[in-house]
């Protein structure tokens, strides 16, 4: 029987933790770079709008059902701040190019109500919807001291849920490119 040579045990096991430490040593890096480090990990959202949690659900027949909805709240009398945010959510909608045919823009305005001949002129694929204090769409709508907050947008998906709304000063790229996003991920309408 030949006797084993102490020297190629000990390059044998240097050789198996070589192993180990190569296959083992990035997963611990990374393990240690993602939870040990909190300025490195992911923020968590890639959405520009504020998210409804949970979702709500729009009342049966609120709006016409199977397309994503930018729904815009605000006055009637449809001032310039309104006008501004019918503006944006129109040129956020052409620049959705081929996907334009899924999405369609709802106006929810306040009574007295509306400047008809602006609405037809400027924004003729525009829905508008007359609200009033018994309005069922209205009572889903989050709420600042009992009343909806005018001047937002906000996103409803084909299934009538909202989920999503954009502050009135949000600028409207935030908004383009979260419906891009969700455009490319959903296949529902």
């Amino acid at each position: 029987m030949s006797e084993r040579d102490p020297q190629h045990d000990r390059r044998q096991r240097r050789l198996l933790v070589g192993l180990a430490i190569l296959f083992f040593a990035p997963i611990a890096v990374s393990f240690y770079l993602y939870y040990g480090h909190s300025r490195l990990q992911p923020l968590g959202r890639v959405n520009r709008g504020i998210l409804i949690e949970p979702p709500r659900a729009l009342p049966a027949g609120a709006i016409p059902a199977g397309k994503w909805t930018l729904l815009y709240v605000g006055s009637g009398q449809c001032t310039a701040t309104c006008q501004r945010k019918l503006y944006e959510t129109r040129q956020v909608r052409l620049a959705l190019d081929r996907d334009l045919p899924r999405v369609q823009r709802v106006f929810v305005a306040s009574d007295p109500c509306c400047d008809e001949t602006f609405l037809k002129t400027q924004h003729p694929d525009l829905l508008t919807l007359r609200a009033s204090g018994e309005q069922p769409l209205l009572a889903v709508l989050p709420t600042a001291n009992g009343a909806p907050v005018p001047d937002r947008v906000y996103v409803v998906d084909p299934l009538g849920n909202l989920f999503m709304f954009y502050e009135p000063d949000a600028p409207p790229k935030g908004l383009l490119e979260d419906m891009k996003r969700l455009l490319k991920l959903s296949h529902i309408g």
